[in-house]
């Protein structure tokens, strides 16, 4: 293990699994991780998005997992330190990568999630995906491989060093842990004063 990847990112959770070959870093929403060796990185998303990232050169890459686009007030709101929403979550990742040696004109980046899993008029993933996308736009990025939409909640893993992913589409009605992990992880950032009642209630 790399010494720096330990240190950066002793938060998150590391197991292990006979399938694969690799460890694995199971990453949360509002958390990332980078990974200058071969690594495993793990999320569950539902309306909530994942950019998988990566330097093919260096082989060193990463995975986010942000719940809520930016800010409803991005100019006044101190949410700088918050990998909760994507503004912030793509430029840690990004930037973690090229400390590491990556550069910006080889990364490959491809997205996953943004599924509609709740009921109601209002579809937060919608809302992530079509903000994700214009920030690849804006930034100058063309993403390589797209797996967003759709009602379906998504196990992910990325292979940081070769790029591979496998998803897996869980069948909704059988499963409300997402639901749960996403209401309540919306909950805990009204509670921490980091979001709006209007991002909560999305939910």
């Amino acid at each position: 293990m790399v010494e720096a990847d330990g240190e950066r990112f002793r938060h998150v959770r590391r197991m292990r699994d006979c399938r694969f070959p690799h460890e694995i870093a199971a990453i949360l929403p509002g958390e990332f991780f980078v990974s200058q060796g071969p690594m495993i990185v793990y999320t569950v998303l539902g309306s909530c998005i994942s950019a998988c990232i990566r330097d093919p050169v260096v082989g060193v890459g990463g995975m986010n997992h942000f719940m809520l686009p930016e800010p409803k007030d991005a100019a006044t709101d101190s949410w700088g330190e918050s990998t909760r929403y994507g503004s912030f979550a793509m430029e840690s990742l990004i930037n973690e990568i090229l400390k590491r040696g990556g550069m910006r004109t080889r990364l490959e980046i491809k997205l996953f999630g943004g599924g509609r899993i709740y009921e109601g008029n209002i579809d937060i993933g919608a809302r992530n995906i079509e903000w994700v996308l214009n920030y690849l736009k804006v930034e100058g990025f063309q993403p390589v491989k797209l797996d967003l939409g759709d009602v379906f909640p998504r196990k992910v893993y990325y292979f940081t060093d070769s790029g591979r992913v496998l998803v897996k589409k869980i069948e909704r009605l059988k499963n409300r842990t997402i639901m749960d992990r996403e209401q309540e992880y919306a909950a805990k950032i009204q509670a921490d004063g980091q979001g709006t009642v209007d991002a909560v209630t999305l939910f």
